[in-house]
């Protein structure tokens, strides 16, 4: 198989927000907008930068919205919110954001525990949502949680998310974002429901959220990016999982999907600035560096171009 295809597909990174709810941490106002600004400066072309879901249920998303007030908005083009409410939207627009994400579960069971109602409901209220939206020139992607599997009701059939994809109300999302929220899935699953997708929905983007729990989040990546995702979601560290998701753990790892694409603005010198960021933000978080290829750039190997050198004494 090539992968020749893969450089298309855009990486997102979700650090700020799918990889720090778990963490149980409210990294500061200013802390979060520096590594925005540092991501942005290296070439990483999107970036979820915080939730609308409520502080003391997901007490690291607290400051969401002092974040998307302290950035300008050439920074806020290529940044995305998570919302799940018509309310949700209203705020984020209000701040200022513009790319906004219409989160919700393709099961009752998870979107009940993680957004207090039924999927129906989410469905039956993102008209509003999208007539926002589309008054303040926002663009928004409809983001269906438990795309495979579900922690209450276990797998998830593919018609229902074509379903959800293709229901009226849903009509206007730009994108589709199909989300591995467990790491259940395998590689055949993934391309086979990303091509579903592509074929049989309105033509949107598509992109692909992975989670590494069963440690095959790059290759998962790697057959959404086959099957026609546009855009693969990722986390520095592998950091990351969702709160309201037993069995979740983190996110696949930024460097590893960037290690594996390679697109052009990913150089030696950019996997080194982004694993100092990592390390730095790891460590104040106090949680483990998941990524292989950042083990790797600290590794001995020092003939391979992509090990960073060690200070000169």
């Amino acid at each position: 198989m090539s992968f020749a295809f893969a450089p298309a597909a855009r990486l997102r990174d979700v650090t700020l927000r799918d990889g720090l709810q778990l963490t149980g941490k409210v990294l500061p106002t200013e802390r979060k907008v520096e590594i925005v600004r540092r991501l942005l400066a290296l070439g990483v072309p999107a970036l979820e930068i915080g939730s609308m879901a409520r502080p003391d249920k997901v007490p690291p998303m607290a400051n969401t919205l002092d974040v998307v007030r302290s950035l300008t908005p050439e920074e806020l083009a290529p940044c995305w919110l998570w919302v799940a409410t018509p309310k949700h939207v209203e705020l984020a627009l209000e701040a200022g954001a513009r790319n906004l994400q219409y989160c919700f579960s393709a099961t009752d069971a998870h979107n009940l525990a993680n957004i207090g109602r039924t999927t129906e409901a989410s469905l039956a209220a993102m008209p509003a949502a999208l007539d926002m939206a589309r008054e303040a020139g926002a663009a928004v992607e409809l983001c269906i949680a438990t795309s495979f599997t579900c922690p209450f009701d276990g797998p998830v059939d593919p018609d229902r998310v074509i379903a959800i994809a293709n229901d009226p109300r849903a009509e206007g999302a730009q994108g589709v974002v199909i989300c591995d929220t467990l790491g259940q899935a395998v590689p055949a699953q993934v391309a086979d429901l990303i091509g579903r997708v592509r074929e049989e929905t309105p033509e949107r983007e598509i992109v692909y959220h992975g989670h590494d729990t069963w440690g095959l989040g790059v290759a998962n990546t790697l057959a959404a990016i086959q099957a026609g995702a546009s855009m693969v979601d990722g986390a520095l560290g592998g950091l990351g999982g969702c709160p309201f998701a037993p069995g979740a753990s983190g996110n696949t790892s930024s460097e590893d999907i960037l290690f594996a694409t390679r697109p052009d603005w990913f150089t030696p010198e950019a996997l080194a600035e982004l694993v100092r960021i990592s390390e730095a933000l790891l460590a104040d978080l106090d949680e483990p560096n998941r990524s292989r290829a950042a083990q790797g750039a600290r590794s001995r190997a020092r003939a391979f171009e992509w090990v960073i050198p060690e200070p000169a004494r």
